[in-house]
């Protein structure tokens, strides 16, 4: 390590966010721009380079993060991007959009703020591109190969880099009219602008990776015609099977799913609305779900001019810090309290004056929806719950709401454009694709991957899956691999 003393003599300091009143006028990302190269190699010097780094263990891509920490400490950017670049197909998305698993399990955690392992791999990809460090990498010689990606998130174009770098012929099916999957359509721009997304598929198609885009398989194209003209097919399909709430009033109109919602807003950024339909703008908005898609809606509502915006949180309202019986150093504390860019925002402009905390309630559970003579839904009951999600006596109020949003989680891939009966798939009972361990189907030929067949997970688990499948296929295709598999299809975060 660069300083020896670097933990002990350095704070940590974060990447420094825009003023509310500043970035809740517009749609850019929420961060200083240029605010976080002056910091980062003093940050990066917070690293010990530990003997054991529990880092790796959290992180399933395996990144070599004190390697590159070190680097960045001594300003070295060429050596940390090759680093980076080694476990990590897309790390300006993961130093975006993942919710940091290895800081949780960072050694300085104990007892200290971890190192910003998140703001130093962002760094580190941006100068990159930056510097050109990140170039093409077509293949040398092709394999005469083919094969099918059906899915353009971060599972199946981390998949696709991997194979058309191995030198097989590699076509990417989405059924949007753009690739990106939900990075493209459910992850609003102020948390990542999409030219991000565009710099990496030009350099995938650069390389030689094809994409065709607007085509559903299973519906404008058969799945049995797929596989006749390719000799491996990666489902990469994800998670879009949205939970629902089958609760008293959920017919009427104005009650939407968060994926029917962020899409739209997502649409007007790329030029081809001029307004969302489901626009937010002088609504009273609740939110149902307390994950990341509900904070996605906050900050997509304040940004459309919502009158106010409630998040509803089935959960009590978490600690500040770790409890350390339940969720011990190093797994990942999932119920502690934090702010993300959008709270803080809803909290400075006060958007839920009934809230908790910034625009949430928590433990907070709907009853049901009452609309208006004309169908539209105008309020909704809810009740507080004990830690057994029981409803407590006399808690329950009701809320205004001209708009809600259910963000509930998914369940397990969409199955209505016909692709999983078509192929006959084995599927496992909570409703994903099964698969051996191998990453293979029942179906010879066919592979699944990422949320489709893990179930919904984080970022830097799909891109890992997409990894760890196409290491699969090429040994597949070729009786061998050299392509890394950071992961096999059964492995789990760590947890006590």
């Amino acid at each position: 390590m660069a300083d020896p003393k670097g933990f002990m003599t350095t704070p940590r300091q974060d990447w420094p966010r825009r003023p509310v009143e500043e970035r809740a006028r517009d749609w850019d990302e929420v961060y200083v721009p240029g605010a976080l190269l002056p910091i980062i190699s003093k940050q990066a010097d917070r690293c010990m380079d530990c003997g054991i780094p529990f880092c790796h263990d959290a992180c399933p891509l395996g990144n070599l993060i004190p390697e590159w920490n070190d680097l960045v400490s001594r300003e070295d950017w060429r050596a940390a991007a090759d680093r980076l670049h080694a476990t990590n197909n897309f790390p300006e998305f993961t130093g975006r959009l993942c919710p940091a698993p290895c800081e949780a399990g960072c050694v300085l955690a104990i007892n200290q703020p971890a190192v910003t392992i998140k703001n130093v791999e962002c760094a580190i990809a941006d100068r990159a591109w930056e510097e050109g460090f990140a170039p093409p990498r077509p293949p040398e010689r092709l394999s005469g190969k083919t094969v099918a990606v059906i899915g353009s998130g971060p599972t199946g174009l981390a998949a696709a880099q991997q194979l058309t770098r191995a030198g097989h012929t590699v076509a990417v099916y989405e059924r949007d009219d753009r690739p990106g999957g939900l990075m493209r359509y459910g992850i609003p721009e102020f948390k990542m602008e999409k030219h991000h997304l565009e710099r990496r598929l030009e350099q995938m198609r650069a390389e030689g990776t094809k994409f065709r885009t607007s085509t559903a398989v299973g519906r404008d194209i058969g799945a049995d015609e797929l596989r006749t003209r390719y000799d491996a097919v990666v489902l990469a399909t994800g998670a879009t099977a949205w939970r629902e709430l089958p609760l008293p009033g959920r017919e009427l109109t104005g009650i939407h799913q968060a994926m029917e919602y962020l899409p739209l807003s997502n649409r007007v950024r790329e030029g081809d609305l001029e307004t969302s339909p489901l626009s937010a703008a002088g609504k009273h908005v609740v939110i149902v779900g307390g994950g990341d898609t509900g904070a996605d809606c906050l900050g997509t509502a304040v940004r459309e001019g919502a009158a106010s915006v409630t998040q509803l949180d089935i959960y009590a309202l978490p600690e500040a810090v770790r409890d350390e019986d339940t969720e011990p150093w190093p797994t990942y504390p999932m119920r502690v309290y934090r702010l993300s860019a959008a709270h803080e925002e809803a909290r400075d402009l006060r958007t839920a004056p009934v809230a908790d905390a910034d625009a949430r309630l928590f433990a907070a559970s709907t009853l049901r929806f009452d609309g208006d003579p004309q169908g539209h839904v105008r309020s909704l009951h809810l009740t507080e719950v004990d830690a057994r999600r029981r409803a407590v006596e006399g808690t329950g109020r009701t809320l205004p709401a001209d708009l809600v949003l259910l963000a509930l989680g998914f369940s397990g891939p969409d199955r209505e454009d016909g692709l999983v009966d078509q192929l006959g798939l084995e599927m496992e009972p909570r409703g994903t694709i099964a698969r051996d361990s191998g990453f293979a189907t029942n179906v010879p030929g066919v592979f699944a991957a990422g949320d489709a067949a893990r179930g919904q997970s984080l970022i830097v688990w799909a891109i890992a899956e997409g990894r760890a499948v196409a290491a699969a296929v090429d040994r597949h295709l070729t009786g061998s691999s050299r392509l890394p598999a950071p992961i096999g299809p059964h492995d789990r975060p760590m947890a006590v």
